[in-house]
């Protein structure tokens, strides 16, 4: 499926991402949750085609349960369909109904938890009433901007670096979510925007790949590390809130994070979109992927 985008015109600089330091707004990824996930009876484990792999994949899109992810595992040749604590065990059978001949090619877990977007009051970026977590530095020519995540950019709106609203970082100038989950906030104060992660240098951008090590930067829970579990997963969290295409990790987040820099060494991977759990008992979390963002508005890494 298309993903769509809201982009921002200009001519892309010279690269160096960099993300917010902490300070500004911790790059923050955004936590999910307890990642024991259980799996109900597996499918049948069979040789599906592509073709079908990927009409059962449209029918749980079809099907529309909010508290569902899913992703196709090259490995085992299914479709991995994980489901948070409001999915009945009737919806579950909607599903698989829905699928029908290729019902087996479904396999189902359970992950506590419920599959959010994170945003609450906090100590990072700012506006109107809610937090978020800073992203990505880049430009475009001479103009600075930061990434972070769409549902955080939303309906637009002016951030700014601390809680009173008296420090301005800028507007929002770009926007892309559901589908997405990325946005633009261009530098117009005096915030300086250093080009570091956790302390590290952000030098490239880079896609995911399975087993990828990675570390997320949050405002609300600060630095964890994981693995990259799975590419291309779709997550569905409600209200028609569907996103696609997100890389799927066991790093933990919590709300605030939302929009925060996963990163692998020295190169931006995602920004924090959603997940269930926390960072005491572990989490699921989901990524938008930072090459994606920088191609949809001709930003890059300086």
């Amino acid at each position: 499926m298309t993903k769509r985008s809201t982009p921002h015109g200009g001519r892309a600089g010279r690269a160096r991402l960099i993300a917010i330091a902490t300070g500004i707004a911790a790059v923050a990824g955004l936590t999910l949750a307890a990642t024991n996930a259980s799996a109900e009876p597996a499918a049948e484990n069979g040789s599906f085609s592509a073709t079908q792999l990927s009409q059962a994949s449209d029918a749980v899109l079809a099907a529309d349960v909010a508290g569902t992810a899913w992703h196709t595992d090259a490995r085992t040749g299914q479709v991995v369909l994980t489901v948070d604590k409001r999915v009945s065990k009737a919806e579950i059978a909607q599903i698989k109904k829905r699928a029908g001949d290729t019902a087996s090619a479904l396999k189902i877990e359970r992950t506590s938890g419920t599959f959010q977007r994170y945003v609450q009051g906090g100590d990072a970026i700012y506006k109107g009433g809610s937090r978020c977590s800073a992203g990505f530095n880049v430009r475009s020519g001479s103009t600075y901007y930061m990434l972070t995540a769409g549902h955080c950019t939303d309906g637009g709106g002016t951030w700014y670096a601390n809680s009173s609203r008296t420090t301005l970082i800028g507007p929002t100038v770009g926007s892309s979510f559901p589908t997405n989950d990325y946005g633009l906030v261009r530098y117009d104060g005096s915030v300086s925007h250093p080009g570091t992660a956790g302390g590290v240098d952000i030098t490239s951008a880079a896609n995911a790949t399975v087993g990828m090590s990675v570390t997320r930067h949050g405002s609300t829970t600060g630095t964890h590390s994981g693995q990259v579990t799975a590419l291309n997963a779709t997550v569905n969290y409600g209200g028609g809130d569907v996103v696609y295409g997100m890389i799927r990790t066991n790093v933990c987040a919590e709300p605030g994070d939302s929009g925060g820099s996963l990163r692998s060494g020295a190169r931006a991977v995602g920004l924090t979109s959603g997940g269930s759990g926390n960072c005491s008992s572990g989490g699921t979390t989901f990524f938008q992927p930072v090459p994606e963002a920088l191609s949809a508005y001709g930003v890059s890494i300086y």
